[in-house]
């Protein structure tokens, strides 16, 4: 288990965002999370703020067309988490995806927009690995006056803490520096009825889609005999609204969110897990993102085991690519550069 609640920023946390009254925290319905009959399907991993590249390997898997407009049909395109963070053009990524969303549903294919740790990491208040270009984005004409409001909240705050430096030019200077023109704005349409953060909270941590599971991070032993419908459950109810307990499953190293055995442990002792997982879901194979994969896509336990991730963004300087599951073969197309 990490505490990684604990490595998040002092302010504003979750729990000082109870001064924007106006917002009501509310769960999504579920989401379907199993699919039969789906002649072709498109898997990306990480993207990590890299429109570029992301909309270059769709063109090349087909499912963009050049106006980054659905070209897909009836095909379900599958990204496994982690659009945002460590990129400038998370925003851009994510209006992207709600918009196929609905194109797709017209043309009769389907968009799954997993839950990746980051996306968890953006609702629940971890701004660690935020891109400053994620925060410009968000960068409006109300800033100033949004980021002058919140100085005065938390200035509030400290002058009933005796312990607190004083609250001088140098101080509000060096607040401003932590607190971007944006910041707000983007820390706000992340709370988990804001508009991102709403539809992240609408989304599956995994999906089946006829004989593949398709993970963020992995199924640990921990989670081995749940359900699809009780994980994804799960998760979609530790994002809501409140700060995750130490304990919560999208926190936990071993969460589906985080879980890297899959990707990186020794196939020889994690063969009878695969094959209980296997079982379980019902699947032939496990489609996972998280862990950057340098040499491409990686095939792991005889292939039962589908590594994604292969640092599509720059900031990883991997080669964009998809996994095409069609007529009872798998393939990966790279971007054409």
């Amino acid at each position: 288990m990490s505490a990684r609640w604990d490595k998040s920023p002092a302010f504003p946390s979750q729990k000082h965002l109870f001064l924007l009254p106006f917002l009501l925290f509310c769960l999504p319905a579920p989401a379907q999370d199993v699919f039969t009959g789906v002649a072709r399907v498109v898997a990306v991993g990480d993207v990590h703020g890299d429109y570029a590249q992301f909309a270059a390997v769709l063109r090349e898997a087909g499912i963009l067309d050049r106006k980054d407009k659905w070209a897909g049909g009836k095909s379900h395109f599958v990204q496994t988490g982690d659009l945002v963070d460590r990129g400038p053009d998370s925003r851009k990524v994510m209006d992207l995806m709600i918009a196929l969303e609905k194109q797709s549903a017209k043309a009769g294919g389907r968009v799954h927009a997993l839950i990746g740790n980051h996306e968890a990491m953006n609702v629940y208040g971890d701004q660690r690995y935020t891109d400053p270009g994620e925060y410009a984005a968000f960068h409006n004409e109300k800033s100033e006056a949004v980021r002058d409001y919140f100085w005065q909240q938390y200035a509030e705050l400290m002058k009933k803490d005796p312990a607190a430096a004083p609250l001088d030019e140098a101080a509000r200077k060096k607040w401003d520096a932590g607190h971007p023109l944006g910041f707000f704005e983007h820390r706000i349409a992340f709370l988990p009825d804001g508009a991102y953060g709403k539809w992240v909270r609408g989304h599956n941590a995994a999906v089946k889609i006829n004989d593949t599971l398709f993970v963020h991070g992995g199924i640990s032993p921990a989670y081995a005999a749940m359900s699809l419908t009780a994980i994804n459950e799960q998760v979609r109810k530790e994002l809501d609204g409140a700060v995750p307990p130490p304990e919560a499953m999208i926190l936990s190293d071993d969460g589906p969110l985080w879980y890297r055995g899959l990707s990186e442990g020794d196939e020889q002792a994690l063969r009878a897990h695969v094959d209980a997982v296997l079982t379980n879901f019902g699947v032939k194979r496990i489609v996972a993102g998280h862990t950057v994969m340098k040499g491409g896509v990686a095939m792991r336990f005889e292939g039962r085991v589908i590594v994604i991730d292969t640092g599509l963004s720059k900031a990883y300087g991997g080669t964009p690519s998809a996994l095409i599951l069609e007529a009872g073969t798998t393939r990966v197309v790279l971007a054409r550069h």
